[in-house]
C-alpha cells in the first residue's frame, strides 16, 4: 500500500497489555506511558485505572504535552474483579456497573477520549442475559455521555480456555449495539484481530457484520492449538510467535478489509491499536518494536 498507515488511522497501543505490571493500577505507569508517548508512531495510548490520583494528573500532563490521545480500558477492572455486566443477580450486576462508573470518572480525570468494556460470562439464559447487558450498557453509556465520553463494547471469545464471554460473536455485538444506540448514540463495538480466531470468525466476515457499529479496532495474536502453550487462550502473544495464529499475512488481511470497508480512512482516521503482551522472558520494549515492524511489513502487502 502506498503511503503511511498513519495517513489512514491513529496508531495506538494498549499500555496495560504491553506493560502487564500496570494492569492493576500500580507498577511502572509513569515511565512506561512516557516512553510510549515519545514514540512518534503512537498517537493513542490505551490505559486503565491508575490508583494514585497524583499519578493520573502526571499521565494526563504527559499525554497533553506530547499531543497523544488517551483512551480508557475498563476491561481489567471487570476481569480483575470478577465482575459481570450481565450477571443474573442484580446486586452483582450493580457492583459491576458501579466499578465501571469509577473507571469512567478516572477516564474523565485523564482527559481520555473514550471508555471500553466487555460483557460478562456466557449464560444459558442468553436472551435474558443480553437484555441485562443492554440495561447495564445504557446506564454506563448515559453516565459516560454526560461526561462527553463514548462507550465501546469489545467482542471476546466463548471458549472455556479464554474469556468465555456472552459477547461473543460480532452479530450478537451488533444486536446489542443497535439496542444501546437507541438511548446512547455515542456507543459502538470494538473488534480485535487477537480474538477473531478464538471467536471462529474471519476478519472479512466480522468486519462486514460490524458495519458502522465498528468504532475501534485492535491488532494482536492468540494461541489456541496447544493447551501447553505459554500464551494459550486470550493472552495476546507477539505476532508470529511459534504455535500462534496471527502473523504478517493475517494482519495484512485484517488491514485490507478495514481499508476496503472504510474503517481506515484518510478523512476520518480512527483508532487502530496494538494489543500485545510479553511472554515469560520477553521484554515489553522488544515486543513493541517487533509489533511495529510487523505492521510495516503487513501494510506493504495491503
Amino acid at each position: 500500500m502506498e503511503g503511511s498507515i498513519q495517513e489512514y488511522a491513529k496508531i495506538g497501543i494498549v499500555h496495560f497489555m504491553a506493560y502487564p505490571a500496570c494492569g492493576g493500577g500500580d507498577g511502572p505507569v509513569l515511565e512506561s506511558v512516557e516512553a510510549l508517548a515519545k514514540d512518534p508512531l503512537f498517537e493513542v495510548i490505551e490505559v486503565t485505572r491508575i490508583n494514585d490520583a497524583a499519578l493520573r494528573k502526571q499521565v494526563r500532563s504527559i499525554a497533553e504535552g506530547i499531543s497523544v490521545e488517551l483512551c480508557f480500558g475498563a476491561q481489567p477492572i471487570l476481569l480483575g474483579g470478577g465482575l459481570d455486566l450481565n450477571h443474573p443477580e442484580n446486586d452483582e450486576r450493580i457492583k459491576a456497573i458501579e466499578a465501571v462508573k469509577h473507571g469512567i470518572d478516572q477516564a474523565q480525570e485523564l482527559g481520555a477520549k473514550g471508555v471500553a468494556v466487555l460483557s460478562g460470562k456466557i449464560s444459558p439464559d442468553k436472551n435474558a442475559a443480553m437484555a441485562r447487558l443492554v440495561d447495564s450498557l445504557r446506564q454506563l453509556g448515559n453516565y459516560a455521555g454526560d461526561k462527553g465520553l463514548p462507550l465501546v463494547l469489545e467482542t471476546f471469545d466463548q471458549v472455556p480456555y479464554g474469556k468465555n464471554c456472552l459477547i461473543g460473536s460480532t452479530t450478537d455485538a451488533v444486536t446489542i449495539s443497535e439496542e444501546v444506540r437507541k438511548d446512547c448514540p455515542n456507543f459502538g463495538i470494538m473488534l480485535d484481530l487477537s480474538h477473531l480466531p478464538l471467536q471462529a470468525e474471519r476478519p472479512e466476515d466480522a468486519i462486514h457484520a460490524a458495519g458502522n457499529h465498528l468504532v475501534h479496532a485492535h491488532m494482536g495474536n492468540c494461541a489456541m492449538d496447544d493447551p501447553n502453550h505459554p500464551a494459550y487462550g486470550d493472552n495476546h502473544p507477539r505476532f508470529g510467535a511459534p504455535g500462534t495464529r496471527n502473523d504478517v499475512p493475517e494482519l495484512a488481511e485484517y488491514l485490507r478489509v478495514l481499508l476496503d470497508t472504510g474503517y481506515l480512512d484518510k478523512q476520518n482516521r480512527r483508532v487502530l491499536s496494538f494489543e500485545v503482551k510479553p511472554m515469560a522472558g520477553e521484554a515489553s520494549e522488544e515486543i513493541v518494536e517487533e509489533s511495529k515492524r510487523k505492521l510495516d511489513e503487513a501494510w506493504k502487502r495491503v
